[in-house]
């Protein structure tokens, strides 16, 4: 097999003349079960560990997973391009494992495990039965409605988490009253509880929008957020090509 880049190289400067060098079919098979994951990548995987331990992956360049209680969904777009379907049951331990390399290339040649590789070092870890991972349904998901909007920078998300831990607060609500949406951190289960709360949009509806502080599992950033009055939501970063769907809790309310 002729190498595309010597001839295009030699049709751009000349000399024609000159013999290419050829690659062994073999060998472009193997490089196409090779690759590395570039840190943003890793940013997204460490963060969908958090969600759920285990992850099913697939050929191409989506990732999805899903919370073992099916209560958040995250989907993302990488740069890179799986060669393969693997599932990984312990996500943590296998990005653990990553991190004993400084660029690790993930050679995907053989069934069953992959070769993790970096100069005289090498691991061999072996992929999960698909059966055991709990994963995201195949279909797209779309929200039954769209009640609320209003976008979340990362300075307000990063307070209200803070806040949340500060005062032990399990709750977060968004309030629609007044004329004004609000995100208020909060114990929903008393009434002499501290909170924290921040303007986020304006509104003509009623609403309380409730969900639990542990469910909000999403990476720092600035979030274009929808909420629908049917119990779901939708978290779509601006700083990565990842959305999220989060339930609210059943009492929420929209008048």
């Amino acid at each position: 097999m002729i190498n595309a880049w010597a001839l295009a190289a030699e049709v751009l400067y000349g000399d024609m003349d000159k013999t290419y060098p050829i690659i062994n079919p073999s060998e472009m098979k193997l490089r196409d079960k090779t690759m590395k994951l570039s840190e943003k990548t890793l940013t997204l995987l460490k963060n969908f560990s958090n969600i759920n331990q285990s992850i099913l992956f697939k050929q191409g360049s989506s990732l999805r997973t899903i919370s073992v209680m099916k209560n958040i969904l995250a989907e993302a777009t990488i740069d890179e391009d799986l060669p393969t379907d693997f599932g990984i049951y312990d996500l943590g331990q296998f990005l653990n494992g990553l991190a004993l390399h400084t660029r690790p290339e993930l050679d995907f040649q053989n069934e069953g495990y992959v070769y993790i590789k970096e100069g005289r070092m090498r691991s061999k870890y072996f992929f999960a039965d698909p059966k055991v991972i709990v994963t995201p349904p195949e279909k797209e998901i779309t929200l039954p409605s769209e009640d609320v909007s209003f976008t979340l920078s990362t300075d307000q998300l990063d307070k209200l988490l803070k806040a949340a831990g500060i005062y032990q607060l399990p709750d977060l609500t968004v309030v629609g009253k007044n004329g004004v949406v609000k995100i208020q951190v909060r114990d929903r289960k008393n009434d002499t509880s501290n909170d924290f709360a921040i303007t986020v949009g304006e509104t003509d509806d009623t609403f309380e929008f409730n969900f639990k502080v542990e469910n909000i599992k999403i990476l720092p950033g600035t979030y274009d957020v929808v909420v629908s009055k049917k119990l779901l939501s939708r978290f779509t970063c601006q700083n990565y090509n990842l959305k999220y769907y989060i339930a609210l809790e059943p009492d929420s309310t929209f008048e």
